[in-house]
């Protein structure tokens, strides 16, 4: 691996690793339900910027570590990623041109998307949570 190639790769590490920290630093009861889907807004956003280098495969690693900090089911995160960040690798040529208030609804849809895919998982696997907590 060449070091112009290792110097491109680093700032995307770096944003996703702090983004996993921001995702599983513990907050007040009274703000944990504003917290952002930091790595679901970090995937998007890279897969739109470099689409061949951080797409899918990269977007399930960073679902399998998630799963495991939080202590989800396997998988349950990184499947909902998978499915958001294909969707944006394969309209990332089309959501570049939008304005930024269309940008702005779909990123709204895909994080509902994302949210929508982990509420459908929890409940195939019989695991109750209040609908509240997932909007």
């Amino acid at each position: 691996m060449s070091p112009e190639y290792a110097s491109r790769r680093f700032p995307v590490i770096v944003t996703l690793i702090v983004g996993l920290m921001l995702a599983i630093m513990p907050l007040p009861d009274s703000i944990r339900a504003f917290r952002p889907d930091w790595l679901a807004l970090l995937l998007i956003f890279w897969a739109m910027q470099l689409p061949r280098t951080w797409s899918v495969g990269s977007a399930w690693i960073i679902g399998i570590v998630l799963d495991v900090s939080y202590g989800t089911l396997l998988g349950q995160h990184a499947l909902a990623l998978c499915l958001v960040v294909f969707v944006t690798v394969r309209f990332h040529l089309l959501m570049r041109v939008f304005p930024l208030s269309q940008l702005t609804m779909t990123v709204f849809a895909l994080l509902a998307l994302y949210q929508f895919v982990l509420f459908w998982i929890n409940g195939v696997a019989g695991i109750s949570a209040p609908a509240v907590t997932y909007w």
